[in-house]
């Protein structure tokens, strides 16, 4: 059965020079609202752009979600209210929050079709559109990352915005699962080889995850707990 999800917000941008603590930056980071039908590729939608395509952008990172339901935590945590794309989203939505959405799960947004494949690690460029340097503790303390999205088929997302779920993957594996792997319990191997379960992993996020799961099997094995 398709759910389908509430769009609040899409949002692109070109990248752009910024101030940054005495340094010139550029970052793509300043995304705005857009209303007209937007054409889904896949590595980007029409008029998206990314300033650092080694860590930023692709196909495991085409388009960037955020839930707004997060929106009220971070403006108590800044003391003010929170721009739209306040984290560099391309798709600012209710609901599909971390522990709810799982790697593997497909969705049809407008005419393309999609899928979660990886958790967002917010970088420092993050500081630079919100202006606090505290944020990136907080994101790691809460698991309020986002996600990427890999584009299965091309499409146009038109003013409606069609936003549904077509599949939910078979492993389970939540983007909060991942992210208490990565940030709270880096040494359980059990946790590891359940996230290394999910299928539609993205290729960095697996190839990372088995170098540390290999480096905890070594450790354990010479400690006599495997």
């Amino acid at each position: 059965m398709s759910q389908s999800i509430e769009v609040v917000s899409l949002n692109v941008g070109r990248p752009q020079m910024v101030e940054y603590r005495g340094m010139r930056i550029k970052t793509g980071i300043f995304k705005q609202p857009v209303d007209g039908p937007v054409y889904l590729a896949k590595t980007n939608l029409e008029g998206d752009g990314q300033a650092d395509l080694i860590h930023h952008g692709g196909e495991n990172k085409a388009v960037m979600v955020y839930s707004y339901d997060h929106y009220p935590y971070w403006a108590e945590q800044i003391g003010r209210e929170m721009p739209i794309s306040a984290f560099g989203e391309n798709l600012t939505v209710r609901g599909m929050l971390e522990h709810e959405v799982c790697i593997g799960d497909v969705y049809r947004l407008g005419e393309a079709v999609v899928q979660v494949c990886q958790p967002r690690v917010p970088c420092f460029k993050v500081e630079v559109r919100l202006g606090d340097p505290t944020v990136l503790p907080k994101v790691a303390r809460t698991g309020y990352t986002g996600f990427y999205l890999r584009v299965l088929e091309e499409g146009m997302i038109g003013e409606d915005r069609r936003f549904e779920r077509l599949e939910r993957a078979e492993e389970g594996v939540s983007v909060a699962m991942i992210n208490r792997s990565l940030y709270h319990e880096y040494t359980n191997l059990e946790l590891l080889e359940e996230v290394l379960s999910a299928k539609a992993l993205a290729s960095e996020w697996r190839v990372l995850a088995e170098e540390r799961r290999d480096k905890l099997r070594r450790v354990y094995a010479e400690k006599g707990k495997l």
